[in-house]
């Protein structure tokens, strides 16, 4: 097949969730309101669920967004449901120690467990599956320390895992690429466009509202409240929650110099449909691998196509030519799927930060949850949720992340210059088994 022969007629650089979930159009309204209670910048999960908690406590509440409500990470990202952080329990221990440890992992569960509630109470239509996931061993020695971490994971925090050896590997995966792997119940996926919508529909319900294309370009602290500056109008805001993780400006400097924006990239394939997909993935799981540059895929939520993923922050030119360069890693992982055309080709920036991990507090008498660290679906919307209640003076705001310090480097400023070396030490590391 032609080089050329692998991207579908129709081909798209816009994200597969947006066919059943179009970003709103142009909002019309001629300005921003005068004043507010709340000022909420960004519209993603962190900053929809945030407005949600504060609307129904009965504050007046304005999201602005710079672009389309959920235009960022929050309709781009592959829809994952996890109960586990980015650093895992070893490094959480040797960092912390047991306790803290232990405190910090329950909150990955924690989060999760919000999530699902959330769906369930709202009655989310966002085709929420409780689907497991199968973490796939790049090598042997990767498979013999998972099934240690997750055996002293599962001694702190409530974990369902099997450790499937690679002789079985077929049951959860139809490759002979890995060396086994975990296969973990308990997590689940969403199709993040349309939570996103349905949040939003929840949101704007409860009274608050959500301004697009509506960027915030200067925020001042005068007196007992803020002057907010965006692109249609100057707002008074007694409060100001910033919820723009990845995507964070100039406008919020002391954030953005603790957030490290990272471009994550995903492919759609043509439809193969269900029997086909089933075969790939038996049991229906997610799917990711423990590589540092991860792959990742799952089943699209009709069933029909292989979702996939890999070569985070790494710019490889025109999306064009990145669905061909993660084509022929999905072809690593599915064989078959070599001569398979590509009809979506998309990306999006997460947000690290330096001591990977979560945080939300206040800096500057600006409350922020950001860092998720590519758990932003469950985490994302717990921590905005819990960020609204320590604005509103909750006892219940407390997390374990509280008393963390939020880290920066000297000299940072949010352009994250050093990742291309990193990635390709990474990229090293990763060819050599680490």
């Amino acid at each position: 097949m032609a080089d050329d022969d692998l991207l579908a007629p129709g081909f798209t650089t816009d994200p597969y969730w947006w066919d059943a979930a179009p970003r709103p159009s142009a909002n019309t309204e001629p300005s921003a309101p005068a004043a507010t209670d709340v000022a909420v910048v960004g519209s993603g999960h962190t900053g929809m669920a945030a407005a949600l908690t504060l609307a129904r406590a009965g504050r007046k509440v304005t999201v602005f967004e710079a672009d389309a409500p959920g235009y960022g990470a929050s309709t781009r990202n592959a829809g994952y449901v996890g109960r586990t952080l980015y650093s895992k329990f070893f490094k959480l221990e040797k960092t912390f120690g047991t306790a803290k440890a232990t405190a910090l992992a329950r909150e990955g569960k924690t989060a999760h467990d919000y999530l699902v509630d959330l769906i369930e109470r709202e009655q989310l239509a966002c085709r929420y599956v409780n689907c497991g996931r199968f973490i796939a061993a790049e090598t042997p020695k990767h498979y013999d320390h998972m099934a240690r971490e997750f055996a002293a994971l599962a001694r702190h925090v409530p974990t369902d895992v099997t450790m499937v050896p690679r002789a079985e590997q077929r049951s959860e995966l139809a490759s002979d690429r890995y060396h086994g792997g975990a296969a973990l119940n308990g997590t689940g996926a969403v199709h993040p466009g349309l939570f996103h919508n349905e949040l939003m529909n929840r949101v704007l319900s409860a009274g608050a509202a959500v301004l697009g294309h509506t960027p915030v370009t200067d925020m001042r602290r005068e007196g007992d409240s803020f002057e907010v500056t965006t692109t249609r109008g100057r707002v008074r805001a007694r409060n100001v929650v910033v919820a723009t993780n990845g995507y964070t400006g100039t406008a919020t400097p002391a954030i953005r110099r603790r957030i490290v924006p990272v471009g994550a990239y995903m492919i759609a394939t043509e439809p193969l449909g269900a029997a086909r997909v089933a075969r790939l993935l038996p049991t229906l799981r997610t799917m990711i691998d423990t590589k540092i540059n991860i792959y990742w895929a799952r089943m699209s939520p009709d069933g029909e196509r292989i979702l996939f993923g890999a070569r985070t922050g790494i710019d490889d030119g025109p999306l064009e030519t990145k669905a061909r360069k993660l084509r022929a890693h999905m072809a690593e992982v599915f064989p078959e799927l070599a001569a398979i055309k590509v009809t979506h080709c998309w990306t999006g920036n997460m947000g690290f930060t330096f001591d990977l991990l979560p945080h939300h507090g206040v800096i500057d008498g600006v409350h922020y949850a950001a860092g998720f660290c590519g758990v932003g679906i469950p985490m994302g919307s717990y921590l905005g949720h819990k960020t609204a209640l320590k604005l509103l003076g909750e006892r219940d705001a407390a997390t374990a992340f509280d008393d963390l310090p939020f880290p920066t480097r000297p000299f940072y400023n949010g352009n994250p210059w050093f990742l291309p070396p990193m990635l390709a030490y990474w990229g090293v590391r990763d060819r050599m088994g680490r």
